[in-house]
């Protein structure tokens, strides 16, 4: 499982950074570390289970110097449905944010070219409030107080369950939305992010990952109208071809599910649900 490969890697990272050891050394530890993590990998690919990550859909940000690890992450939130957008330095992880949205910021602090403490900085020095959750495997409390007084909402320590980061992600997005609950509604539908189960008078089902993360955009936001481009950008990430008519045909498919009123066009400009039942 995913919680497994990120503790077997997060246990030899630690080592790794814990100590002074010379370089050849430190080399054999990182490959320790990547094939540990391929074969993890290998033999849970059979067994995996989505159902024990689910999360909510959103746009976000991996910034990860580390290839496998990011590529361990990266696989993990799209199989949850976020669009992911994987960047390996502090400086790309800053024009990233500059020309894109996200829902969250998934932030590790020691990467090249900008540290990540600096990333931080300058992300809530230009009064930007994405949500920033750190993962790092810096673990000494002056580094944790430093991080938190730096504007991020949370701090999750190398090696990480998945299962915790994602819901430390639910729970970060909610609260810059404005939302306690755990479930979203407007008082027509409901929508569970835990498990990807709708509610409306009409029917309750478990939705496909893409109609989870079109609803969500849209329940996240009642009253707030989005255009195709905005829906797309929360279903795709950069590497992923936009299909031709996407969101309509998923409108189509929420609407037949959970009823023809629950989604309502706002003809030329985009899609909405309504702010309250």
């Amino acid at each position: 499982m995913f919680n497994s490969w990120m503790g077997g890697a997060g246990t030899l990272a630690g080592i790794l950074l814990g100590f002074a050891i010379p370089a050849q050394e430190a080399m054999r530890a990182r490959r320790a570390i990547h094939a540990l993590l391929a074969e993890r990998r290998r033999q849970s690919a059979s067994a995996f289970d989505a159902r024990e990550i689910l999360e909510p859909p959103m746009r976000v940000l991996l910034v990860e110097d580390d290839w496998m690890i990011g590529e361990v992450v990266r696989d993990a939130l799209k199989d949850a449905s976020c669009a992911v957008d994987w960047v390996r330095d502090g400086q790309q992880a800053l024009s990233a944010v500059r020309v894109h949205s996200y829902e969250a910021v998934l932030l590790d602090l020691g990467l090249p070219k900008v540290d990540g403490m600096n990333v931080l900085n300058a992300i809530r020095a230009s009064n930007n409030t994405i949500p920033v959750l750190i993962i790092t495997a810096r673990d000494a409390v002056a580094d944790r107080i430093r991080g938190l007084d730096g504007g991020a909402d949370d701090y999750v320590l190398k090696p990480f369950e998945m299962t915790e980061v994602l819901a430390r992600l639910r729970a970060i997005v909610r609260r810059r939305a404005g939302i306690a609950a755990p479930v979203l509604t407007n008082g027509i539908i409901s929508l569970d992010p835990a498990t990807h189960e709708a509610h409306s008078p009409e029917a309750s089902l478990r939705l496909s990952a893409r109609e989870f993360a079109l609803l969500h955009a849209l329940m996240i936001r009642p009253g707030a109208i989005l255009s195709r481009t905005e829906l797309e950008d929360r279903i795709y990430g950069w590497n992923e071809e936009v299909e031709s008519n996407a969101v309509e045909f998923l409108i189509y498919s929420l609407r037949r599910k959970l009823g023809s009123d629950t989604i309502k066009n706002v003809r030329g400009v985009g899609w909405m649900v309504s702010k309250g039942g």
